[in-house]
């Protein structure tokens, strides 16, 4: 039901943010509950969006094989691993900080309401990314148990590169959205305006991301990792067009978890070097 390696993509730029917090130098107990907060929000929200789903990939013939269309799963299980997931999310914030723990119904609250935003909105591939963009935020307050303003440049930097990526994979999905009526850029806009708002989503990353750079006072190995990120974004771009979609999964899978580890190696580097 659910791809475990898709917790790559959020869970480096939330280490992103708990290196920062901790200046570089992070306890093992800090380090352990957030994976395990990421990785229950990120098995929550999915095992959430199933359920949600279900009639709609029942319906998708890109989507019908999955567990609960295909009768693999039964609703209940999922709804109970549902629960199970937000409460291990809970414990996890409960172990970090009194801040996190207090927010973490919030956080829980943005993971579950994107299930529901392609019923009414265009505009849900930038909630999800906002769902996901609120790691690296959410890891700093585990971390420090306040907030600095300075890390939702890196918020709004995830939001816009998982909107674009989202962009680009629900272009696959133009004809069943336009016939059950779901709202997404590409039902609206076509897959070609809709692969060059996904161009212009990550070039506003990669604005924000120097912005970040900038506003931490990283230095030059950190400004090479957004340069190879943009040079990778680049790549990605280039799998895909209006007439070829057929490498879409390459472009989504491997490609988007190989930048977020890039990125996130590439700050940690920068980080450690200087200290």
């Amino acid at each position: 039901m659910i791809k475990w390696e898709h917790s790559i993509f959020a869970l480096p730029f939330a280490l992103c943010g708990a290196m920062l917090a901790a200046n570089g130098h992070p306890t093992i107990h800090q380090l352990t509950w957030i994976v395990i907060a990421m990785v229950a929000a990120r098995s929550a929200a999915m095992a959430f969006n199933r359920l949600a789903d279900a009639s709609i990939d029942a319906a998708n013939p890109r989507t019908m094989a999955r567990a609960l269309p295909a009768g693999a799963l039964s609703s209940r299980f999922v709804a109970t691993f549902v629960v199970v997931s937000c409460a291990a999310f809970v414990l996890a914030a409960a172990q970090l900080s009194r801040l996190a723990f207090v927010l973490s119904p919030v956080a829980l609250g943005v993971l579950l309401f994107y299930s529901y935003t392609k019923r009414f909105t265009r505009w849900s591939h930038l909630v999800l990314g906002f769902a996901l963009g609120i790691a690296p935020a959410a890891a700093w307050i585990a971390v420090r148990g306040s907030f600095d303003p300075r890390i939702l440049l890196l918020t709004i930097a995830v939001t816009f590169w998982v909107g674009g990526f989202d962009v680009l994979y629900s272009c696959q999905d133009y004809e069943f959205d336009q016939q059950a009526g779901l709202y997404s850029i590409p039902r609206f806009c076509g897959i070609s305006r809709s692969l060059w708002i996904a161009r212009v989503f990550h070039l506003l990353m990669l604005l924000l991301l120097i912005s970040f750079v900038v506003a931490f006072g990283l230095g030059k190995i950190a400004i090479a990792g957004v340069v190879i990120v943009a040079l990778l974004l680049g790549y990605e771009h280039s799998l895909v067009s209006s007439r070829d979609l057929s490498r879409l999964n390459a472009a989504f899978f491997t490609m988007n978890g190989v930048i977020s580890v890039v990125f996130f190696v590439f700050i940690v580097g920068d980080l450690l070097l200087r200290r």
